[in-house]
């Protein structure tokens, strides 16, 4: 096959399930370490269809609302478009089976899914006492956590502060700093999508000083590579996630003790 992927996830689960020498060209953010180079063709929010209608796909795979008119445009162009749009750990896991047996390596992409099922399990704590946590996906507007995001947080022994707000669209996710000052997290992750994390302009936000992360210096920023690709690479997120929280617990344990 002739596959494109226009999403870093489904470029990453081809390759973990041995079918990156059938893709042909990925988006920019894919993971290529360790593989054959392969043709950039856009980012996630930009690509440039006439280019790969030429480049003769058997397949094309997008994700989300955010690539809908690339897939609408490419199947009027007659191309044959697998469009996903998983937002929990579950679906994540659902959508590495069906890329699996579309590509004809159903039994590695069960593998695949059950093993990332096992491992996140194993992450999952009920350990005390739980970090507040406010995850913060992009700046301008502030937007909390997607819902793979929160489970990965609840998973890991915190409690997202706007575990109400998990919709599937940022317009429903996005959250004033006066509610993010109410809610006083104790600890704030930032993954800013695309881009690094700036954890000064985070600190220097008016009012800011006042949140106990703030004070306590609990502000942490995590590559977005791993926490906003819903895909296998969610585990090294998972594996953040705790050890930020693993961490809070200890040194609180430490203060009560002294």
């Amino acid at each position: 096959m002739r596959i494109v992927c226009l999403s870093a996830e489904a470029a990453d689960i081809c390759a973990q399930i041995g079918a990156w020498d059938d893709i042909v060209a990925v988006s920019a953010f894919a993971p290529q370490s360790g593989l054959a180079r392969r043709t950039v063709i856009g980012g996630f929010s930009t690509a440039d269809c006439d280019r790969i209608v030429g480049l003769a796909p058997d397949l094309i795979i997008t994700f989300s609302d955010v690539q809908a008119e690339f897939a609408a445009q490419l199947i009027r162009a007659g191309c044959t478009v697998l469009a996903t749009n998983q937002r929990t750990l579950a679906e994540v896991a659902q959508t590495i089976r069906i890329i699996g047996g579309t590509l004809g390596r159903s039994a590695a992409a069960e593998t695949l899914a059950t093993t990332f099922l096992h491992d996140i399990e194993a992450l999952t704590t009920d350990a005390s006492p739980r970090p507040r946590v406010y995850f913060e996906e992009w700046p301008e507007p502030m937007i909390s956590a997607i819902g793979w995001v929160g489970e990965l947080i609840e998973r890991g022994g915190g409690d997202d502060v706007f575990a109400a707000r998990r919709g599937k669209a940022s317009r429903e996710r996005v959250v004033a700093a006066e509610e993010v000052i109410a809610a006083n997290p104790d600890v704030i992750v930032a993954s800013w999508c695309g881009k690094p994390v700036d954890l000064a302009s985070i600190r220097q936000r008016p009012c800011f000083g006042e949140i106990s992360a703030v004070r306590h210096g609990e502000l942490h920023a995590v590559d977005s590579d791993i926490l906003l690709q819903p895909g296998p690479r969610l585990l090294c997120g998972a594996r953040e996630l705790r050890r930020i929280f693993d961490k809070w617990r200890a040194q609180r344990a430490a203060a009560l003790a002294t």
